[in-house]
């Protein structure tokens, strides 16, 4: 049987290795490629220092949800999650999820009047419903840590 510390364990080792690839994107290989782009192609030479700072606020919110994630995950391996400092790691998610939702919105609108192509757009609508139902989902996480939370303290009171 697998237990609980060992799976914070993997999850931790993941979340590092997940982070540092998308740090190695942010410093080199975006720049790169967006850079590449612009000398390939006229259109994008205008907007590559955009694309490029949008890319790494993008990926700057995931890394701020892997942080938090591992913040999370060392309350539960101190059994400590349900209390106060969990909910300020949980509300970082999800005003990184909203603030990666604003940007990805922005360029939502932006493909959807200069793309002559459906395929991008729809693509991208996808992903702004995607990103929207994982920011409303983790507002109901939210909402029952606290009352996990609540009712914890309540019980520690009786006892």
């Amino acid at each position: 049987m697998i237990t609980e510390q060992r799976v914070v364990a993997v999850l931790k080792v993941f979340l590092v290795l997940l982070f540092v690839i998308l740090v190695g994107f942010q410093a080199a290989w975006l720049p790169g490629e967006f850079a590449r782009l612009a000398e390939r192609s006229a259109d994008f030479a205008g907007v590559r220092l955009l694309m490029t700072a949008g890319s790494i606020a993008g990926l700057l919110c995931v890394q701020v949800v892997i942080v938090s994630i591992w913040r999370l995950l060392t309350l539960v391996a101190n059994d400590t999650i349900f209390s106060d400092a969990s909910l300020g790691w949980v509300n970082a998610i999800v005003w990184a999820i909203g603030a990666a939702w604003v940007m990805l919105l922005g360029v939502f609108l932006t493909v959807v009047i200069r793309w002559p192509d459906p395929g991008l757009p729809l693509l991208l609508f996808l992903a702004l419903v995607g990103v929207a139902v994982l920011g409303l989902l983790m507002v109901v996480m939210r909402a029952l840590l606290r009352q996990a939370t609540t009712l914890r303290t309540d019980m520690q009171a009786v006892i």
